[in-house]
């Protein structure tokens, strides 16, 4: 292991409470756009672990931050993806809410 500075718990912590906002925000909002803030959130803190792990792990190699990279275009695709879905509903019911949307086909 490698002395760094920054404790492995530390980012531990970070990435846990990260990831908790994020499952109480997906559970607790009816809103798409703060859904898919929350998914965003629970994936940033996968990738905090990841880079944290290679970083005390296997300092001299990077597959965390390879993983990390991977997360983050997988990430971008379905933020992309999703907003065009929540543009077309929000054409269609005028409003964003979870529960306003009952209906999937045209």
């Amino acid at each position: 292991m490698i002395n760094s500075g920054i404790p492995l718990q530390y980012f531990l912590v970070l990435a846990a409470i990260m990831f908790f906002v994020g499952v109480y925000g997906f559970i607790t909002r009816k809103n798409l756009i703060t859904i898919l803030m929350s998914i965003e959130l629970i994936l940033n803190s996968v990738n905090i672990n990841f880079v944290a792990f290679n970083k005390y792990l296997y300092p001299d190699k990077l597959q965390g931050h390879f993983f990390t990279l991977f997360v983050i275009a997988v990430a971008a695709c379905e933020a992309a993806v999703a907003i065009a879905i929540i543009i077309n509903i929000f054409r269609r019911f005028n409003n964003i809410d979870v529960e306003n949307v009952d209906e999937m086909k045209y």
